[in-house]
């Protein structure tokens, strides 16, 4: 017979994902062994294969489980049922606070997503796209039409790009925090929406690709 899981299996599971998300965000996915995962986590390396398969089965669980928590985001703020500026201010403050607490996932995210399997890759990429139409359809309702219906989702983009980089620079001992910086970035964007002219349809070209991260691959739009 089987033995079952002990009732702090989950909650050390996900210690364990913190931990090597923080050191992968530290050393790089490469860079870190199994090894430094079981000695930051404070187990020996038979039991850390005891909650997850290998590195790259840590990778494919933190990169899966930060989408799923920005999805849960978008999705409690769509709940709401908010008029379209403060539902698309709310999905911009949540998501810029939530990466104050996200850091590590969200680093991993950004530079590791290239060495997930071609399946597990593209599981995470859905997920980001669900992410970004959902911003894409509440900056469209802030200010719809169709004629400026081809600049959604490259605004969405231009949102996304101010809002995933801010942990490169912004950094915890200054002055200002992620709490302070998120009303900024959506007073930023709503004060220069309604001056965004439409281009003209050789200017504007394709639109770009709907990946929320990895702006390094040549595959996804920054």
């Amino acid at each position: 017979m089987a033995r079952g899981r002990s009732a702090g299996y989950d909650d050390q599971r996900e210690a364990i994902l913190v931990q090597a998300a923080a050191l992968f965000a530290q050393q790089g996915y490469t860079g870190t062994s199994m090894n430094a995962v079981a000695a930051a986590c404070g187990v020996s390396k038979p039991a850390l294969y005891h909650y997850v398969r290998d590195k790259q089965a840590l990778l494919v669980q933190i990169c899966l489980a930060h989408i799923e928590r920005l999805q849960q985001l978008v999705d409690a703020v769509e709940a709401q049922g908010l008029a379209p500026e403060p539902r698309l201010r709310a999905l911009i403050l949540r998501f810029v606070e939530a990466y104050a607490d996200s850091q590590n996932e969200h680093r991993v995210l950004t530079e590791d997503e290239k060495f997930l399997p071609e399946a597990d890759r593209e599981r995470v990429r859905e997920g980001e796209r669900r992410v970004v139409d959902a911003f894409a359809r509440a900056l469209a309702a802030v200010r719809p039409g169709e004629d400026f219906a081809s600049l959604h989702k490259p605004l969405t983009m231009l949102l996304f790009g101010m809002i995933n980089w801010m942990f490169t620079w912004l950094k915890p001992e200054g002055s200002l925090s992620h709490a302070d910086m998120a009303p900024v970035v959506a007073d930023l964007f709503f004060g220069g929406l309604q001056a965004v002219h439409v281009p003209g349809p050789t200017a504007l070209g394709a639109a770009p690709t709907a990946h929320l991260i990895s702006p390094t691959s040549t595959e996804t739009t920054p």
